[in-house]
Order: structure tokens, then C-alpha cells, then sequence
């Protein structure tokens, strides 16, 4: 094959380079136009989406999981459930052997039995210490009386007796007659002794007929039998025992699905060991860790839309903005972090943000604790 003449080439060449400079023009022009509308569409998504919505993947299902205890100890009896079952509140869950609990529960009925007994005691003895009182009373009196009488009956005898000793100086009477005499006076004053011994006995004994009155009216005065305290201290212990007895029956306390059970039959268990855990999962919440140059214009009541890995973009959620924590999460972390270090890198922190969502779309699509979420928050929504 022959080679072409360099002159016919160079010729060539001339030829269409007239033809291609307005092509050339052309290409660059449209070339800026992109370029300036590219840049245009950049600052108008800036301006209108980038500066209105926030989002982030980092984001993850949460929900208050109630930790089950047990209010008391003993040996569970039988367990209802297992690990992924749905329950309702108030749906047994559990059982403990209540043979102690009865026991104890019968004890403390009889004591409240025997308090109310010793009460109406207290009432029926005031009504007979109240009689007892005016018998003694009525003794005192009648023993006043008989002293005087025996304190008179001895100075009449002491008179007479000073009147025939005169006589006697004078011998006028009989020496039989002084001795008579001085027989009288000495009975007299012996009655008179014993009267006086009888009055005071009967005087002590009116002062403890009031005493012991008093006494049991101070354990009745301003109540009644149920205020009475023994009583009401009696039938508290009998409460608590029947709530001892209710205990050894554990319920859920929030409809949700059965975690980490961690009891089994025969087993013993202490008070206020965890013996499994309920997910409300009818009430999950997102927690969307944003990063802390996002959360400018993010406010509580924002609207937020949600999409979760578990079911792709095709099911989308709507939440609401409902809180955020009061500090970053390594500000919580088990180990903070030290910042005031010699070779110190400036890392960005991130805060979560907590998001309820619509009970309505969580029924139709549930979601499990702890599924990766995406969230964008619209800045400008209805707060």
C-alpha cells in the first residue's frame, strides 16, 4: 500500500479546520451551561432540601422493656411461658410454691381475729370496772361511816371512864365499876383501831378500781374497733401476707413478647431476681443518633419519615420527634472518653434523638428491638 503525499494531508487538514471551530464552540458552550446548572441545581438542593432535611442511617428500634422480678422468694411451681410468646397484661406467666405464703396468711387472720376479741375485751371489762369502781365506792363510804361511829362510840367511852375514875378517888363507885369501865374503853378503842384500818383498806381499794378504769380506758378512748391500733396493726400483717400469698403469681405487666427467660422449674429464686423480660412491641421508638452539626434546627413535635432494613424502602413510617438525650453517647459510655490528653484527635459526637412512631403502622408492619433504621427529619415541619 502506498503512502499518502505529506502535502495532500497538510491540505486536508486546512481544509476542514474552517468546518470544525464552530463545532468546537459549540461544545464547550454547552459544556458550561451543564456545568452552571449543575452548580445551580447543587445550590438549590442545598438551599431547599439539604438545609430543610436531616437524616442518618445510624439509627436502631428501642422500646421500655419491662424487667420481670420476683416480688418474693421461693420455688417456682410452674412457668407459663417461653422465650418469643406474646402475652397480655395481666396473663400469668409464672408461679411459685405458696404453701408458706398460706401459712403465713392464716397465721396473721388469727391474729387479727384475737386483736378484735382482745378489743371488744377491753370494751365489755370497761363496763365492769365501771361497776367495780362504784362498788368500791359504796365501800369506802360505808367504811367512813362505821370509823366514825367507832371514833365516837370511843370518846363517849373515854369519858365515862374519866368520870368513874373521879367518882372512884371519891369512893363513890365500886372498884368492880372502874374496871368495867376501863373494859369499855379499852373495846372501844380497839373497835375504833379496826375501823380506822377498815377505811383506809376501803379507800386503797377505790383508788385501784379507778386506776385499773382508767388504765382501760386509755386503750379504748377515741377509737372505734376497726381504728383501734392493735387491731389496725393486726390487720395490716394480714394484708401483707395475702399480698405475699398474690406474689407468688407473677404476671406480665405490659402486653408484649417473652425475652430472655431465665427460670425454670424447681429452680429457687431470690427477691428481686430478674426472671425474664416483656418487649412492648407494640410501642417500639427509634433512636436516631444524629451528629451534633445536624441538630441546629432540630426541635421536639418535628415530623420524621423512617425506613428500616428488615423491610426495604417500599414501607415507610412516619414519627415525630419526641425528645433528645441530655448528652452525646460517649458522654455515657461505660468508660468516658478523655479528652484532655496530650494526642487528643477531635472526633464527632453524636446525640440520640428519640422518635415515637404510629402504633397504626407498627401493627401493620411490626418491628423488632434493636433493627437498623434510616431517618430524615423535616426541620421545617409542623412542630
Amino acid at each position: 500500500m502506498s503512502k499518502m503525499d505529506p502535502t495532500l494531508l497538510d491540505a486536508a487538514a486546512r481544509e476542514a479546520g474552517p468546518r470544525n471551530g464552530p463545532l468546537r464552540k459549540r461544545l464547550f458552550i454547552a459544556m458550561g451551561v451543564a456545568v452552571a446548572a449543575g452548580a445551580v441545581g447543587y445550590g438549590a438542593y442545598a438551599a431547599i432540601y439539604a438545609s430543610r432535611f436531616v437524616s442518618t442511617d445510624n439509627a436502631y428500634v428501642g422500646a421500655e422493656t419491662a424487667q420481670v422480678t420476683a416480688a418474693i422468694g421461693g420455688i417456682v411451681q410452674g412457668v407459663r411461658v417461653t422465650d418469643t410468646g406474646h402475652v397480655r397484661r395481666g396473663e400469668v406467666l409464672l408461679t411459685l410454691d405458696d404453701t408458706d405464703a398460706r401459712l403465713a396468711l392464716a397465721q396473721a387472720e388469727a391474729e387479727l381475729g384475737r386483736a378484735v376479741r382482745r378489743v371488744r375485751g377491753y370494751v365489755a371489762n370497761d363496763d365492769s370496772l365501771a361497776a367495780a369502781m362504784a362498788a368500791r365506792s359504796s365501800d369506802e363510804q360505808r367504811a367512813a361511816a362505821q370509823l366514825a361511829a367507832a371514833r365516837a362510840d370511843l370518846d363517849r367511852a373515854l369519858i365515862d371512864l374519866r368520870r368513874r375514875e373521879a367518882l372512884a378517888d371519891s369512893g363513890s363507885i365500886s372498884g368492880e365499876e372502874l374496871t368495867k369501865a376501863r373494859n369499855a374503853f379499852e373495846t372501844a378503842r380497839a373497835s375504833a383501831a379496826v375501823a380506822r384500818a377498815a377505811a383506809a383498806q376501803a379507800q386503797a381499794n377505790s383508788h385501784a378500781a379507778a386506776g385499773s378504769r382508767a388504765a382501760n380506758a386509755v386503750l379504748i378512748a377515741d377509737t372505734t374497733e376497726e381504728g383501734n391500733p392493735e387491731v389496725a396493726l393486726a390487720r395490716a400483717r394480714r394484708d401483707q401476707a395475702q399480698v405475699n400469698l398474690d406474689r407468688t403469681v407473677v404476671r406480665a405487666p405490659v402486653d408484649g413478647v417473652v425475652a430472655r427467660r431465665a427460670v425454670q422449674v424447681g429452680q429457687q429464686v431470690q427477691a428481686g431476681a430478674p426472671l425474664l423480660s416483656v418487649v412492648p412491641v407494640a410501642e417500639v421508638h427509634v433512636d436516631a443518633n444524629f451528629k451534633e452539626g445536624q441538630l441546629a434546627k432540630v426541635r421536639v413535635g418535628q415530623p420524621v419519615a423512617l425506613e428500616s432494613d428488615l423491610h426495604g424502602s417500599h414501607v415507610s413510617y412516619r414519627g415525630i420527634v419526641v425528645g433528645m438525650a441530655g448528652g452525646t453517647g460517649s458522654a455515657f459510655a461505660v468508660i468516658p472518653a478523655q479528652n484532655a490528653t496530650g494526642n487528643w484527635i477531635k472526633v464527632v459526637q453524636r446525640v440520640p434523638v428519640r422518635i415515637q412512631l404510629d402504633p397504626a403502622e407498627l401493627s401493620a408492619h411490626p418491628l423488632q428491638v434493636g433493627l437498623s433504621m434510616k431517618a430524615v427529619v423535616d426541620t421545617r415541619g409542623a412542630l
